[in-house]
């Protein structure tokens, strides 16, 4: 048995304490919010082995520039003179290759299957009641080109094992009966499910306490203390904690938490927006409206709408016109949708850690030996948290790693 520190509660630290208690270590938490919002609580809730192809692919550069000046577009980098996001760019931009996607393809593949069966293994868990569906995932087109291109990635997931087909407007009519959508078609990925996040949190939360893990929010990490390249205690705002080992999971902070260590990361954060509809839409099946690239997920009770990566400084800013953007967005696939200003006015945020090129750091952190990261997840946080959780502990607890980690390598050039 280790001592551990869990440096982030988020769904990423809450899965690896969750995997950690369950090997047998001594596991605390430190959190430096109130762990009730932030990219855990606001994403699109989807478990999607679908989602194979990393966001640094080839074409994103390119767009990125165009909707760069339109306030209201999907994707918007924000430029600016500073080394660290210079430095991610750089990298980015060297990882939007045919190449790239190759390689990564299996690696998305192999965590988020992997972490699906945990999540099934989870719920099924009596001291466990969180709302979770296997119903698949859409992905609506508008266009025969959009379409043609995501029948591609159809064919890319069929050649890794993955439950994906193209189906057409008489078909999606049978999977959505009640809705009148206006596209083409769709794919539509068998493979992928869905949940509420909110739920999950509070039940992984609750179960963590009831265990006897110290959870403590409210709690910023000042410093590490380090000695002969270990850390032997981290310092909050309120209190110290020593450790054998430390996990740092704090999303689009960890950079610079892992600089008091010593360890450099590229990591930048992407920023999303959900809006929450109290009202029965009649939406079934959650699904990705791909031009706009807004996401739709029917939770328990409410429809969310989520979407937009905007990748500036750290900041929890409500951006109106970039949540009126998905409300139109949501309006022109669904036809009657209305979206009312209360839902508007509610509509939040959360920050998504990017690595350069689309895959999580899971691992050892260099030099400093008791450090390991887990981050970097960008979009597919939610999907891969449990995977990454298990794979955390069995790295401490001295295991064979249920998948191959060099993918996912912290220490991996770009």
């Amino acid at each position: 048995m280790k001592k551990c520190v869990v440096i982030g509660g988020g769904v990423i630290g809450l899965c690896t304490a969750y995997f950690l208690f369950k090997e047998g270590h001594e596991v605390t938490v430190l959190d430096q919010s109130n762990m009730d919002s932030g990219a855990s609580y606001v994403n699109a809730g989807y478990i999607s082995p679908s989602h194979i192809i990393p966001l640094s692919a080839p074409g994103v550069v390119k767009k990125g520039i165009q909707w760069m000046f339109d306030p209201s577009s999907p994707f918007y980098v924000k430029p600016r003179f500073d080394a660290d996001f210079l430095r991610w760019a750089w990298a980015f931009n060297k990882s939007c290759t045919d190449s790239h996607v190759k390689k990564a393809i299996p690696a998305i593949r192999d965590i988020s299957v992997f972490s699906h069966e945990l999540y099934e293994s989870i719920r099924k868990d009596p001291e466990f009641d969180f709302h979770f569906e296997n119903k698949g995932l859409l992905m609506l087109c508008k266009t025969e080109k959009m379409l043609e291109e995501e029948a591609k990635i159809v064919k890319l997931a069929n050649d890794v094992n993955l439950a994906a087909q193209v189906v057409n407007k008489e078909e999606l009519k049978n999977l959505e009966p009640d809705v009148d959508l206006d596209v083409i078609g769709a794919t539509y990925f068998q493979c992928d499910a869905h949940s509420t996040p909110s739920e999950f949190m509070k039940n992984l939360k609750d179960y963590l306490i009831s265990k006897g893990v110290n959870i403590h929010n409210k709690e910023e990490v000042l410093d590490l203390e380090l000695k002969n390249n270990r850390i032997t205690a981290a310092v909050t705002s309120r209190s110290r904690y020593e450790a054998e080992e430390f996990i740092l999971a704090a999303g689009s902070w960890t950079s610079k938490i892992a600089e008091k260590a010593g360890v450099k990361i590229l990591l930048q954060a992407g920023k999303g927006y959900r809006i929450d509809v109290n009202e029965k839409t009649g939406i079934r099946l959650p699904a990705i409206l791909v031009e706009s690239k807004a996401a739709v997920t029917p939770m328990n009770g409410f429809t969310r709408f989520a979407g937009t990566m905007e990748i500036a400084r750290i900041n929890d800013d409500v951006n109106q016109v970039r949540v009126k953007a998905i409300a139109d967005a949501a309006a022109s696939y669904y036809k009657g949708l209305v979206i009312d200003q209360k839902a508007l006015k509610e509509a939040s945020s959360g920050l998504r850690p990017l690595s350069p090129d689309g895959l999580p750091f899971i691992g050892r952190a260099g030099d400093c030996r008791n450090l390991i990261l887990a981050t970097g997840h960008a979009m597919m946080g939610w999907t891969m948290a449990t995977g990454t959780g298990k794979l955390i502990s069995e790295i401490i607890s001295n295991q064979k790693p249920s998948i191959n980690l060099e993918p996912y390598n912290p220490a991996r050039k770009f």
